[in-house]
């Protein structure tokens, strides 16, 4: 408990003291209208890959590869939210959460990623939005969450141009079928993510190491794409509907909150975000990101640029640790990175750093170097090895210490396939016995709850 002294000590504006039979204590409000949700993907909690016309995506094919998916795991049933939608619709409004961010499987609507559509696999997230909507939850969709269709990989995937425009393809039909109940749309989750972890280094669905050319010129086709689905939800949807990407910004943290250090942190986050968040609120590469690259940069066109750039409502940015600490450098101008020590606290993941800082500067950097004025943290989250008591309960208090200075959409409402670790990590507010799939609200999700109810943080 904090005392009645300690606010006139540290001079906290904007909280509010509360008394009940307990000690005082404190209270931060978040603005009226403030949307508390959460936030899953659909091939990690879907399941169902084989239902009603659904084709392979390219992590169908990955979890099958051996050796890339912790204990050879595969999502074929993860949570089976493909039938148990409405149960999991019902937690949600049990949390009293106002927003559900999910995403629609590319090869669930388009088995061959484009052509004929597939009308069993639109009528499922039809069916999903009716629901939502019927207990006042607000829909928002993300387009593409790594689930690309397995037929358009084998055609060159994101490395092949022509993948920009079958995303614009699919996002223009998407729009048509569900525009009238989802005012809200993300283009691609984590471009970083797909591309320099897909075709990068490998370790992440397809599985390619490409060059640094190729992997580049991947780069410009993912952001080409944002810019064509833009443009294809703005002509397809209703009047009035807003889209804007969701990227996993890669933030730079100044090591000691001086001036120079934090406009030393503002340059180096504009930098790291060179090939995906800046091209897109700019509308060119940079200068430092076309030297860096040299040979291997991207080949693009004003005309590209132009599309890329199209303007968008709203940025999303998925924050879940620092990207680098960095300090102004003393005798020149820019910034010197600083190396983190083996001591570095971080949650179960090795690459989450326990750094509640980050949340604070990655939408304030977002504001100030390009002028983002509506800006949603549309993941965060953190992992654990959950394992529920003898009574039942799963008393997560690392995730509830870690969402003390978390909101909006918190990653994930479930435990789910997550990714190459498969089933023994997990984010979810909720556990998932994966052998029942029966959900048990962990302390998160109570805590959550709380936080949502007084929409302030105690």
């Amino acid at each position: 408990m904090v005392s009645a002294a300690a606010v006139g000590v540290v001079g906290l504006t904007g909280f509010r003291l509360l008394r009940g039979s307990d000690e005082p204590y404190l209270q931060s409000p978040f603005p009226p209208g403030f949307r508390w949700g959460t936030a899953t993907s659909a091939f990690q909690i879907e399941g169902a890959t084989r239902e009603d016309g659904r084709g392979p995506s390219i992590w169908d094919t990955f979890a099958r590869l051996p050796g890339k998916i912790r204990d050879g795991a595969n999502a074929d049933v993860a949570d089976d939210h493909y039938h148990l939608y409405k149960e999991d619709v019902a937690l949600m409004k049990a949390m009293g959460v106002q927003t559900y961010r999910f995403s629609i499987a590319w090869p669930r609507l388009f088995p061959e990623g484009r052509g004929m559509p597939n009308p069993k696999g639109i009528a499922f997230y039809q069916r999903l939005l009716d629901v939502l909507l019927a207990n006042d939850i607000k829909p928002y969709v993300t387009l593409y969450h790594w689930d690309l269709p397995q037929a358009l990989q084998d055609r060159g995937g994101w490395e092949q141009r022509d993948t920009a425009q079958a995303f614009a393809d699919y996002a223009g039909y998407v729009a048509r079928e569900v525009g009238d109940r989802v005012g809200h749309f993300f283009t691609l989750n984590e471009m970083r993510s797909f591309i320099d972890s897909g075709y990068g280094t490998g370790v992440f669905a397809p599985g390619l190491t490409l060059s640094k050319a190729a992997r580049n010129q991947a780069r410009h086709h993912a952001v080409l794409a944002h810019g064509l689905g833009v443009q294809a939800v703005r002509a397809c949807a209703r009047t009035g509907v807003r889209v804007g990407p969701a990227e996993n910004i890669k933030i730079a943290l100044p090591d000691i909150e001086t001036r120079k250090n934090v406009r030393a942190a503002e340059e180096a986050t504009r930098d790291m975000n060179a090939p995906f968040l800046t091209v897109i609120l700019e509308g060119h590469y940079t200068d430092g990101y076309l030297k860096a690259t040299g040979a291997d940069a991207p080949r693009f066109t004003g005309a590209d640029l132009k599309t890329i750039s199209t303007p968008v409502d709203f940025v999303g940015i998925n924050v879940y640790g620092p990207g680098a600490y960095v300090r102004a450098r003393t005798r020149e101008a820019g910034y010197a990175e600083m190396p983190l020590p083996a001591s570095y606290p971080h949650m179960k993941s090795p690459w989450l750093g326990f750094a509640p800082e980050a949340l604070y500067w990655a939408p304030r950097f977002l504001q100030k170097l390009w002028d983002v004025k509506e800006i949603y943290i549309t993941e965060n989250g953190t992992s654990a090895t959950d394992k529920p008591a003898k009574d039942g309960r799963v008393d997560d208090l690392d995730r509830v210490l870690f969402l003390r200075v978390r909101g909006y959409f918190a990653w994930s409402l479930l435990d789910n396939f997550e990714w190459t670790d498969g089933y023994g990590t997990r984010f979810g507010l909720h556990y998932v016995d994966f052998q029942t799939l029966k959900r048990t609200p962990k302390l998160s999700a109570l805590f959550y709850k709380d936080v949502i109810a007084r929409n302030a943080l105690v």
